[in-house]
């Protein structure tokens, strides 16, 4: 059924929230998995989820350090027989998601929701949203909640 799966992540505990459930489907189906990180315009979030711009070195300086996080979550999965890779893109991040999954033939984008309502959707925006409204595959969502 899943034979290639894509989880966009953003180095945040909160995004990881779903990696148990992607570690089970990928294990029932012997699918791949795609790790995903997208750095939006040049710019980091903010704990307060606001978006600081990076000059180039900075810039560079978070794709390296987004590439670190990601190998580490794919060496993790790799010790549990499970492929995957991993990607670290520059742009929107919903675009981004939605392009990788065309190129790459996902079957299935599996995230976790960081479950802002109200004012902080409308001001931040929301990715799951974004996909749900634009996505044409399955697209598995996880709420994650701060407290969590």
């Amino acid at each position: 059924m899943y034979h290639k799966i894509i989880v966009p992540l953003d180095g945040s505990k909160r995004a990881e929230k779903i990696l148990p459930h992607l570690e089970e489907l990928a294990k029932r189906y012997k699918a791949k998995v795609i790790f995903l990180h997208v750095i939006e315009y040049k710019a980091i979030p903010t704990s307060e989820g606001e978006y600081i711009n990076l000059t180039d070195q900075e810039f560079d300086q978070a794709k390296k350090q987004a590439e670190t996080h990601l190998a580490g979550i794919q060496g993790e999965f790799r010790e549990k027989n499970i492929e995957s890779q991993s990607r670290v893109i520059f742009g929107s991040v919903v675009e981004g998601i939605i392009n990788i999954a065309a190129q790459e033939a996902v079957d299935l984008i599996a995230l976790a929701s960081h479950g802002r309502g109200g004012l902080a959707r409308v001001f931040y925006g929301s990715v799951a949203a974004g996909l749900l409204h634009r996505v044409d595959r399955p697209l598995l969502i996880i709420r994650s909640r701060q407290t969590e």
